[in-house]
């Protein structure tokens, strides 16, 4: 079964939850041009976080869900925020949310946390998530080690005793990726580089010109020393934070060094002292366009490479 069909969707795609970036209005946008639309309660406070579930409400009438950080210092309350509003759909990052799945399950919340190995996918299963989303390290922000193309094949085996369904993400910006993750075993994927150069996307505009700018080779991997890697855009900042860590810098300088970078980046337009997160694929993305139209531009290239493979396969 495919991810639209699993969430009542238009397309097999879930837009991430993007810390600082997924507001209500942002996610409402993706739910209303067919994806399945996320707010990223990363950057928020509880506070924030229901307003913006409220803000989604007024804005779609389609199936829309929320990202839990786990390592947030409020994920506990954000748990229980989203069986209050009765959001349809969560996901999670950074941790397990082993802690909250029976009260969602049991609030008829559907699960899907992100992972970065197949051992944490059969632990989460076994806990009854309804799937998980398997993010290789193309994409941009936290990331693991693996690349998509390892990753989600051996998820996909990995969970085939419990039959949940496998959402691929990291590196899919066109249609020939969206194919090879069908291939790789996915029922769908969740997108997020490729939807920073959206029309509705609430990134500062020079964010937007930079990942436009980038070419296949423009992003770097900081914190892989003290195990805490995040891709992003080269600029003056990741320069100047990767000689630190090759200085032995401790990680709670590390943490003051890019205390408020992502922020910078996304409201104020600061592209050279901000993190401007973003994965490998920014090499592939050189216009701004309407969510709609990315859409739907993905699903078309992914049905024309799938016909030019068939047709190769008879030749």
């Amino acid at each position: 079964m495919r991810l639209n069909e699993i969430l009542g969707t238009k397309y097999p795609y879930i837009q991430g939850g993007m810390a600082n970036i997924a507001t209500g209005g942002f996610a409402a946008a993706a739910s209303n041009a067919g994806a399945l639309g996320l707010i990223g309660a990363g950057g928020m406070n509880t506070a924030m976080l229901r307003s913006e579930i409220h803000r989604c409400k007024e804005l779609t009438d389609k199936p829309f869900g929320v990202n839990i950080m786990l390592m947030h210092p409020e994920a506990a309350q954000m748990a229980q925020i989203v069986i209050e509003e009765r959001v349809p759909i969560v996901t999670t990052g950074a941790g397990s949310p082993g802690a909250y799945v029976s009260a969602w399950k049991d609030a008829g919340i559907k699960v899907f946390p992100v992972i970065p190995a197949s051992i944490l996918a059969r632990r989460l299963a076994a806990m009854g998530v309804d799937g998980v989303i398997a993010e290789g390290m193309e994409s941009g922000g936290h990331i693991g080690e693996l690349t998509t193309m390892a990753l989600v094949p051996q998820v996909v085996d990995a969970l085939q005793e419990y039959g949940i369904p496998v959402i691929a993400a990291g590196g899919i910006a066109d249609g020939r990726q969206l194919l090879a993750a069908f291939s790789l075993g996915a029922c769908g994927v969740q997108l997020g580089t490729c939807l920073l150069a959206s029309e509705e996307c609430p990134v500062h505009d020079n964010y937007k010109q930079a990942v436009l700018k980038a070419k296949e080779t423009d992003t770097v991997v900081t914190g892989r020393l003290g195990g805490t890697p995040v891709r992003m855009i080269k600029n003056r900042m990741s320069r100047a934070y990767l000689e630190k860590e090759k200085a032995g810098a401790d990680k709670i300088e590390l943490e003051l060094f890019t205390l408020g970078s992502l922020k910078r980046a996304v409201f104020e337009g600061d592209v050279e002292t901000g993190s401007v997160m973003a994965g490998q694929v920014a090499g592939m993305i050189h216009e701004i366009r309407p969510l709609e139209h990315i859409f739907a531009s993905l699903y078309n290239g992914y049905e024309a490479a799938l016909r030019s493979l068939v047709s190769e396969a008879h030749l």
